[in-house]
C-alpha cells in the first residue's frame, strides 16, 4: 500500500545580509596591497591630476587613481564635505572658517592644515554642522 508521503518541508532559504550603509572601514588599494582604514581617520582628500590623495590625521597619506567626484560620492555618508573642486574635508576635524577679502573662505582642520573654500562650494559649509549660532550674514543662504 502506498503511503501518502509529502516531501519534507525545507526551511526558508537564508537571506544574505545586504551591504551596510556605513561600514566601519573602507578598503583602498595602495602599494599592491588592499588596506582597510577607518574613514574617521581621514582628515582631507585632495585631487592631484588623475589621482586623489587621502590624508590621514596621523600624517600618512595614500595616493589613489580615482576621480575626486567618485571618492566624494562614496565618502559623503561618512561626513565628508566638498569645499573646492579639488578638496573634500572630514567635517569632524573642522576647527575654523574665516573669510578672505576675495570673497572666498579658508577652512582650517585640526593640525593646522588650511584649505581654500571656493565660492561654488560655499553652500556646502552648512553641511559641517546642523547648528549655527551667531553667524547671521556670515554664510548667506
Amino acid at each position: 500500500m502506498l503511503e501518502n508521503t509529502r516531501p519534507p518541508i525545507l526551511a526558508a532559504p537564508l537571506e544574505m545580509e545586504g551591504p551596510r550603509t556605513n561600514p566601519s572601514k573602507i578598503a583602498i588599494k595602495a602599494g599592491g596591497k588592499i588596506l582597510f582604514i577607518d574613514p574617521a581617520e581621514v582628515g582631507a582628500v585632495e585631487a592631484q591630476g588623475n589621482y586623489v590623495l587621502l590624508q590621514r590625521m596621523s600624517g600618512s597619506a595614500f595616493l589613489l587613481r580615482q576621480a575626486l567626484c567618485v571618492v566624494a560620492e562614496k565618502l559623503l555618508p561618512y561626513g565628508f564635505v566638498r569645499i573646492h573642486r579639488s578638496t573634500l574635508v572630514n567635517a569632524a576635524y573642522v576647527e575654523e572658517i574665516y573669510p578672505w577679502t576675495t570673497g572666498e573662505y579658508v577652512l582650517r582642520i585640526q593640525g593646522g592644515k588650511e584649505f581654500p573654500v571656493s565660492r561654488t562650494f560655499r553652500r556646502n559649509l552648512h553641511a559641517i554642522t546642523p547648528l549655527w549660532l551667531g553667524t547671521d550674514g556670515f554664510l548667506p543662504d
